[in-house]
């Protein structure tokens, strides 16, 4: 499989990227582009996927884009990497949970390159470590599916400030902590990217 394969370096307004997701959409309808995996980060950004319970928002101030992935509320920001993909399933198995399973073993891989055993669980979507004998999400997921193309994506926590989580409850995931990489003692992570696009292609390519 052929994808293209992008890395913003300067942080891309949320909305915009959107956008252009749909659009990639389109054009693989249409036979024009082929796959994507683009790596990038937001700034500070509140967005509501479509199962989001609004009694998870808990600042009712903080400002909040609705988004059509699936998923609740989650938080992007500076220091968060997130991983955007545009997948034909057409030409691949019509399977979501196969792909989400997929998703899930690659951010798994990723982290194994930092020394860091994570697990996905079956009851909290998103990928986990144990921490200090507590279960700290660090990993979040949420795509949507059209005429079998599936995009949006993953997020990763490397380096962002845990403390603007507070006025939601991520994921709709109550009494759960969020950390990151940074937070477990992992310093050097400036080749992630190179991680992350070696780990995706390694599965979907």
């Amino acid at each position: 499989m052929n994808i293209e394969v992008k890395n913003s370096i300067k942080p891309v307004d949320y909305l915009e990227s959107i956008d252009i997701l749909e659009k990639r959409v389109d054009d693989i309808l249409l036979g024009k582009k082929e796959e994507l995996l683009w790596i990038l980060e937001h700034n500070i950004v509140y967005t509501a996927g479509t199962s989001t319970n609004y009694k998870d928002l808990l600042d009712k101030e903080l400002p909040i884009i609705k988004t059509n992935r699936g998923g609740q509320l989650t938080l992007h920001s500076p220091g968060q990497k997130v991983i955007y993909f545009v997948l034909n399933l057409n030409k691949r198995k019509k399977d979501i949970r196969k792909l989400i399973s997929k998703i899930e073993n690659c951010i798994i891989e990723i982290l194994k390159e930092y020394k860091i055993k994570s697990y996905a669980d079956k009851k909290n979507i998103g990928i986990w470590v144990n921490d200090k004998n507590k279960s700290k999400k660090i990993a979040a997921i949420g795509i949507r599916v059209r005429k079998w193309i599936a995009y949006h994506g993953f997020s990763l926590n490397v380096s962002n400030d845990l403390s603007k989580y507070k006025g939601i409850i991520p994921c709709g995931i109550k009494n759960k902590k969020i950390t990151n990489l940074k937070k477990l003692g992992i310093v050097e992570f400036n080749n992630i990217e190179s991680v992350i696009i070696k780990k995706f292609l390694n599965i979907f390519a």
